[in-house]
């Protein structure tokens, strides 16, 4: 045996060390490097990786998403394409700002006692020290990026694309400013779009007021009207109550007036079709400027607009003797002045659905604010109409999810991209005499001559920075001849399903817009990770899982394998340690097959094709159940689908290599005759088996490669040597099949040794009858196979073969297995033994008789499939005659 640097256990912390940083500094993952390695002009492959936000370290969602990607182009670099993963980190505006904010309050300052420009430094400084850490932490996990092209969200390039897209939007008109009812958050005290609002539930109550009239108007008996609001403390922005127009209960009210309790200002009774006449009591009371629907009453109605709170969720002097407090605090003593005041006719407690901030966490105010908008309906329909086109659509896999983004872009609303925040791209605007009756407008990149211009201090939402992504990364819109030229549009988007309408959707607007193309081919939409009882991972529930922790335990490659494995697109997957046991276990079974293996193996085997002409059946079988897993995980790998993939792996690896081929070749490597065709086929299968693995288990696979004697690319490193690829000239059905009636011979005696509880190390005869001459020539050429995995004391393979009354048998394809153990059965637990494989059959049988007499099914299924199932119903009904035939002899005997 050969001297190998590889240990009797596979140990992830060594075979990892050292090897990324081995792969960075050869730039293994530049696109040049592959096209000096392929010597040709190949087709290109691109994918962007969607920017992590620098708000902290990476989670398992990241590596979940980053793993599937390094994958693909692990995988398409080795098929010889001009790959490029391009890496990134999103600058996160909000989120990142709250960060740093919060870690100030810790410290007793505020951004504004800092002013902009010292604040943006500290969230700088957060930055770097984040994108050092993200980057350390894409090392552990193996991702093969080009640095060299990395990208920011908020670095120059990128600024002036945003820039360009602002301004050429502006002056198309879809972009606008405007005074509307937007979502605000008032702890980060800036606008929020509809999506970035979580709804939850929420305790709270409907609180009936009493709307006095104030013309002595009663009506039904009194001398007010009743309006039931969750919100009491928006109250001072009442103008109007609003009836529905065809409501008989309330039209002579309409036009009436009511006084707005605890203010005693008068507001009108108003009819508005938005009134829903069967809620409540009919009666809603309009306070435009913190409501969206009240906002739209308000327009049609041209009532005034009454903002009662400050950025921060306080109320101002619009609440009277409430202004300043805090809109809950404010809430509770303005319930208990209405109760004082005989205002409050009941308190109803309700849970209702109430907006939270997505960043921050806190209730979101629906406030009237002047921002930019972009116009949302030209833009979706341009998309919506590329989706309707073969050649120019994104394909979304799995293929449901693009439902759900058609019936969200066709019910689109106006984007609000303007954020009251420091941290992000400063909107390229300027105004004069902002505010007054004179104001004038300027969009442009730079401030505009003259003097009195001031810049609009606001930024821009993340997204919209991250919108243009795929094309702003590649030099766009400056050079349109490089990367640009060359990788965009992208392949594949690989990203969860919850951000399809944050970033997936706006992706393919800003794309289409601007560059005419679609921003990507494919996107890949996988679900979320969940812990092992299906529950969403949080800090508030403290089940989260750190990567680099499970990394440092198992290892990067064990990890991957779980999340390339875990599900199929567009499915959650839970994550439990069992699992992880289970992955570091396959690899450490690889370890160990492909140790044994390449001991055995001479310094100068190739592991390159053998001559066929040399092998043995088992040879034969394991290079076609080898080429059809290539077929099959290739495929699979193009349809993205990786457990599937994943599944053909393990099952070849762990069965048909390592539990049978490689114990059937250990007869031949003990022996004293050549052993050079089964030594290559074994370099050849273990080869091709790590390559195949490689896009998935990058570290432990090189590890190994390199142990190999005699490498056939012996000047490439392991990362862009070629992947496997189909060999016709492998495919032997008829190998597979023999090997089959093998593999089923040797279970069977297997089985009967412990049903009999007789270990191999005691005596058997074995009787095998079959008038299968094609069956007695594969099991008289295989003998040594036989006697090595049933260990016969004698074995007799006949037609003609009188079953001992006294045996253990089984039934196996087109053969009757006896094994004369009288002393060691009982022949009643045989019979019943017998009794239920006969039921199994029979079961069998019925169901392929019930399937062959469907018409449906006949007439419907292609002939080769109802080929087959009449194939099996012949077998099970050979199995069962031959089950009843051996049962008749058994109770004939008592």
């Amino acid at each position: 045996m050969r001297d190998i640097n590889m240990t009797t256990k596979y140990e992830p912390t060594s075979v990892e060390a050292g090897r990324y940083d081995s792969w960075q500094e050869k730039k293994l993952f530049s696109p040049e490097s592959n096209k000096v390695i392929q010597g040709n002009e190949p087709e290109p492959y691109a994918i962007v990786i969607p920017p992590p936000n620098v708000t902290g370290k990476l989670h398992l969602g990241h590596a979940w998403d980053t793993t599937l990607q390094d994958m693909i182009i692990r995988q398409k670099k080795m098929q010889g394409y001009d790959v490029l993963w391009l890496p990134g980190m999103d600058h996160a505006g909000i989120a990142t700002q709250a960060k740093v904010e919060q870690r100030l309050r810790a410290e007793g300052i505020s951004r504004y006692d800092l002013g902009r420009e010292k604040f943006v430094e500290q969230v700088w400084d957060w930055k770097n020290e984040y994108a050092t850490t993200i980057k350390q932490q894409w090392g552990k996990m193996g991702l093969s990026l080009d640095f060299d092209r990395e990208r920011f969200t908020l670095d120059e390039g990128l600024n002036k694309a945003v820039n360009k897209v602002f301004i050429d939007l502006y002056k198309k008109d879809l972009i606008y400013r405007g005074e509307y009812i937007i979502n605000w958050d008032p702890q980060a005290r800036t606008a929020l779009s509809d999506i970035e609002v979580i709804y939850q539930d929420d305790e709270g109550a409907f609180y009936h007021v009493k709307y006095p009239f104030t013309d002595g108007t009663t009506f039904d008996g009194k001398n007010y009207i009743e309006i039931a609001t969750t919100r009491p403390e928006t109250m001072f922005g009442d103008v109007a109550v609003a009836v529905h127009p065809t409501d008989e209960r309330y039209k002579d009210l309409i036009g009436k007036k009511v006084m707005v309790p605890l203010v005693g200002r008068e507001i009108p009774i108003i009819a508005d079709e938005y009134v829903e006449k069967d809620f409540g009591t009919g009666m809603v009371k309009i306070t435009p400027a913190h409501d969206p629907n009240d906002f739209q009453v308000g327009n049609r109605h041209d009532l005034e607009r009454i903002n009662t709170m400050t950025e921060d969720g306080h109320l101002n002097d619009k609440a009277g003797k409430y202004d300043g407090m805090e809109r809950f605090e404010a809430r509770k003593a303005i319930v208990a002045d209405l109760e004082a005041g005989d205002f409050m006719l009941k308190v109803d407690p309700i849970v209702h659905s109430v907006g939270h901030s997505e960043r921050t966490g806190v209730p979101v105010e629906s406030r009237l604010s002047t921002q930019w908008f972009v116009k949302m309906e030209p833009l979706a329909k341009q998309i919506l109409d590329m989706q309707k086109i073969d050649d120019e659509k994104v394909e979304f896999v799995p293929a449901r999810f693009e439902d759900t983004f058609t019936r969200w872009m066709e019910n689109i609303r106006d984007w609000v991209i303007s954020r009251q925040l420091w941290w992000g791209h400063q909107i390229p605007a300027w105004y004069k005499n902002k505010g007054t009756d004179e104001e004038e407008i300027y969009v442009g990149a730079k401030a505009p001559e003259g003097e009195g211009w001031e810049r609009d201090p606001d930024v821009l939402d993340t997204w919209f920075s991250s919108a243009l992504w795929p094309f702003s990364t590649m030099g766009w819109p400056e050079n349109m001849t490089g990367d640009f030229a060359r990788y965009y549009p992208t392949n594949t988007l690989v990203t969860g399903y919850d951000i399809i309408f944050f970033w997936v959707a706006r992706m393919m607007f800003q794309g289409k817009e601007f560059t005419g193309q679609r921003p990507f081919k494919n996107v890949l939409i996988h679900g979320l990770i969940r812990d092992g009882e299906g529950r969403k991972m949080s800090k508030s529930l403290g089940n989260g899982v750190d990567p680099m922790e499970v990394i440092e335990k198992y290892g990067a490659d064990a990890l991957r394998w779980f999340l390339a494995t875990g599900s199929t697109p567009g499915q959650d997957v839970r994550f439990t340690y069992d699992k992880m046991d289970a992955a570091w276990n396959f690899i450490n079974k690889i370890w160990n097959a492909s140790r044994y293996v390449i001991m055995n193996l001479d310094e100068n085997t190739p592991a390159t094709l053998p001559d066929i002409a040399k092998l043995t059946l088992a040879d034969k079988w394991i290079l076609s159940r080898l080429n059809r897993t290539v077929d099959n995980v290739t495929r699979n790998f193009d349809k993205f689908e990786f457990g599937e993939a994943g599944r053909e792996l393990y099952n070849f690896i762990w069965s048909d290599f390592a539990d049978w081929y490689i114990e059937m070749t250990k007869e031949t490597l003990n022996s004293d005759g050549d052993k050079s065709p089964v030594q290559q086929t074994l370099a050849y299968v273990l080869d091709q088996t790590l390559r195949l693995l490689q896009p998935i288990m990058p570290f432990v696979t090189e590890a190994i490669w390199q142990e190999m004697p005699d490498q056939v690319d012996q000047n490439a490193d392991f990362a862009i040597v070629r992947y496997p690829m189909v060999h016709d000239e492998l495919d032997d059905p008829e190998a597979e099949m023999s090997f089959k009636s093998l593999q089923n011979l040797i279970i069977a005696v297997r089985n009967i040794r412990s049903e009999a509880g007789a270990p191999m190390s005691t005596p058997i005869d074995l009787l095998i009858k079959t008038s299968d001459e094609n069956l007695i020539q594969i099991f008289n050429d295989n003998a040594e196979y036989i006697n090595r995995f049933a260990h016969p004391k004698s074995l007799q393979i006949d037609a003609h073969i009188e079953a001992p009354k006294l045996s253990m048998s089984q039934v196996i394809s087109g053969a009757e297995i006896y094994v004369p153990l009288a002393e060691l059965i009982d022949i009643d637990d045989e019979i019943k033994r017998l009794e239920g494989e006969a039921n199994n059959f029979r079961n069998e049988v019925k169901r392929a008789d019930g399937k062959l007499s469907n018409k449906k099914f006949t007439n419907g299924a292609p002939e080769a499939v109802v080929a087959a199932e009449k194939e099996k119903l012949s077998d099970w009904q050979a199995k069962l005659s031959a089950t009843e035939e051996r049962l008749n002899t058994l109770r004939n005997t008592k």
